[in-house]
């Protein structure tokens, strides 16, 4: 254990133990309290609310249905995911867009729910989708809705985490222009309106990448709350240890609380399976 995480409490959160549901078109795990799994343990983690792993099946997928004051993005793992917005009717999208997006292997989408946006999520193809879910709380009610989506390069993931989302550069009092502008605290990420950072990262076996906390872009300095989850993309080969904490190794489908840390402390990940580990760091407030 590295004498600079000694004051980290580090909490796995077992696959098994998640919240499952197997409605044929849909299998799902939920990390966090969410639909009809409930556990007064698990409701958020800092600005975390929700961490879903789904299958849908091909032809299948969520319909039409609304969303508000909540952050909300999809991390395509493999498969495709065809996002709808209420307004664009099958047929009528044209080009990819902000409204309209055909999300594969590494495309993010994100949705601020605001004061109320309406929207479908189905697969399309002929393969079944597999993707996280995840919500964080808004720094704010009421915001103006809006989508962004941005494709994440592979390669560079495959060298160090990569930063995903960041927080809106304007902060909590951004102007109208400055929504509209939607800066993002580090470049090329997609902004979001929490002290938040996202980052993704694969492993290869035997590798270790390290992960800084707060991703030099969060207000909160102190006592952050870092989620860290490994998908089960790998038929149950990958394998992680956190902070070089035997009592911290991670399996496909778990994830692991580490609290008490504070921005700029070093998170070693370590990939011990036998597959290259493709790893989620959620950092929040």
């Amino acid at each position: 254990m590295s004498k600079a995480l000694s004051h980290a409490k580090i909490v796995p959160r077992r696959s098994s133990e998640r919240g499952h549901s197997d409605h044929g078109w849909l299998n799902t795990y939920h990390t966090f309290s969410f639909a009809n799994y409930y556990d007064p343990r698990f409701e958020n983690f800092g600005s975390l609310r929700v961490l879903n792993e789904d299958r849908v099946a091909a032809g299948t997928g969520f319909p039409t249905h609304p969303h508000r004051d909540a952050e909300i993005f999809s991390y395509i793992l493999s498969g495709e995911l065809t996002h709808r917005d209420s307004m664009v009717k099958k047929g009528a999208e044209g080009s990819q867009g902000d409204d309209f997006y055909r999300m594969k292997r590494g495309d993010v989408q994100f949705t601020t729910g605001g004061r109320g946006i309406a929207h479908s999520e189905g697969n399309e193809s002929n393969e079944t989708v597999h993707f996280l879910q995840i919500w964080a709380l808004p720094w704010a009610r009421g915001l103006t809705p809006r989508y962004h989506t941005r494709t994440f390069d592979e390669a560079a993931k495959r060298t160090a985490f990569l930063p995903i989302l960041s927080p809106l550069k304007a902060g909590p009092g951004a102007s109208a222009a400055e929504e509209e502008a939607a800066e993002p605290t580090l470049k090329d990420t997609i902004p979001i309106h929490a002290d938040f950072v996202m980052a993704a990262g694969i492993i290869g076996v035997d590798k270790r990448f390290k992960w800084t906390v707060g991703g030099d872009a969060v207000r909160k300095m102190t006592n952050r709350n870092v989620y860290v989850h490994l998908p089960m993309c790998k038929n149950g080969s990958a394998k992680i240890r956190i902070a070089g904490r035997e009592d911290a190794v991670l399996a496909e489908g778990d994830g692991a609380f580490v609290s008490g840390v504070n921005a700029g402390d070093v998170l070693s990940i370590e990939s011990i399976g036998e597959a290259e580990a493709e790893v989620v760091v959620l950092d929040s407030d």
